[in-house]
This record gives C-alpha cells, sequence and structure tokens, in this order.
C-alpha cells in the first residue's frame, strides 16, 4: 500500500493559497476518479482517500503540525516510509517547476518539519515550486497568497502532470525514471 500526502492547510481561507498545492493535487485525484472511497475516521486527524492500493490524505492539522495526521495513518495501515509521497510547496524553485527528492532537509518548510520530526527524513518528495517573494521578510504573506490569475491558469494542467507521476511512482518506476521523465524546470515546460 502507498501513502500520498499532500500538504496545506484547512479552511476556504486557504483553499487557493500557494501553501496548499498539495491539497489542490489530492482534490485533483478525488474529483477525477469515480471509485475513490473517502476512508476517514477522527483518529487520523484528516480526510483520507483510498483509490485501488493508494491512500491519499489531506492532514487537517494545520500545515505546523502534519506530521500527527501522518503518524497517525502511517501507523494504523503500516505503511513502509518507501511506500510514501508528499506534495509540498516549494519557495525555492520558480512557478510550476516539479522536483522529486528522497529524504534531505526541510528546505524551512514546516509542513516537512513536522513529517520529520515524527516519521524520519526517509521519504520521497514532490517539490512543486510556487516562486518566491522579494523581500524575505515577505515569505509568510507570500506563501498564504493566492495565485495569479495567470498562474492559477496554468494549475489544473500542473495538477494533471502531478497526478500521472504519482501514478508512476505508485505503480513502482525507479525514481531516477520518474526524475527523467517528469521533472520540470518551469510550468513552460509543460506539454
Amino acid at each position: 500500500m502507498w501513502l500520498v500526502i499532500g500538504l496545506g492547510n484547512i479552511g476556504q481561507a486557504y483553499e487557493k493559497t500557494r501553501h496548499n498545492i498539495g491539497f489542490r493535487a489530492v482534490d485533483f485525484v478525488a474529483k477525477n476518479s469515480s471509485n475513490i472511497q473517502n476512508i476517514s475516521k477522527s483518529s487520523f486527524h484528516g480526510e483520507l482517500f483510498k483509490l485501488k492500493s493508494v491512500l491519499y490524505l489531506k492532514p487537517s492539522t494545520y500545515m505546523n503540525l502534519s506530521g500527527k495526521s501522518v503518524q497517525a495513518v502511517v501507523n494504523f495501515y503500516k505503511i513502509d516510509m518507501d511506500n510514501i509521497v508528499v506534495i509540498q510547496d516549494d519557495l525555492d524553485l520558480a512557478f510550476g517547476a516539479v522536483r522529486f527528492k528522497l529524504a534531505g532537509g526541510d528546505g524551512g518548510h514546516n509542513g516537512i518539519k513536522s513529517i520529520d520530526a515524527m516519521m524520519g527524513k526517509n521519504y520521497l518528495r514532490c517539490r512543486i515550486g510556487i516562486g518566491k517573494p522579494i523581500h524575505k521578510s515577505a515569505v509568510s504573506d507570500f506563501v498564504l497568497s493566492n495565485f495569479s490569475i495567470e498562474e492559477e491558469a496554468k494549475i489544473e494542467p500542473l495538477l494533471g502532470h502531478i497526478v500521472k507521476s504519482i501514478d508512476a511512482i505508485t505503480s513502482g518506476e525507479e525514481l531516477s525514471i520518474i526524475q527523467s521523465k517528469y521533472t520540470l524546470k518551469t510550468v513552460e515546460d509543460l506539454k
């Protein structure tokens, strides 16, 4: 069994923010899959969906406590760390860039920090570029802001690309093949 975690914050105010691109990826799967099941329980601290042998999790703990939700689901289903994928926003990548990385640092991302603290670092990350503000002092406001109209128009094709990459990962494709096939430098690389 695989566990795919989309990071984000709950609540309508955060729905379309840059920080919620992980949630939006899970929502995209749910919207486009007729046989997906919602198997949420309060003990999971999040919304959990099942599609074939893949679980999709949206932690409802807010970003900074995402690890609590991940740990609850991993322990309940006894999921191996090699079968965990976290979809996260990344300030250090240009808007629409996509990178895949096993383990590594948290890059200042509080959701990743929380998961690392609870679970360790040995899981695959699907990092989606959201761009970055000019001034470092504006980071908090930037990640909690909505995408521009121009960027929002490119989100759906980008999410489609992410879902294809997740399907390949959960089908057992080698990481090197995933990286060469699905890495994007910018959203303009989407074909």
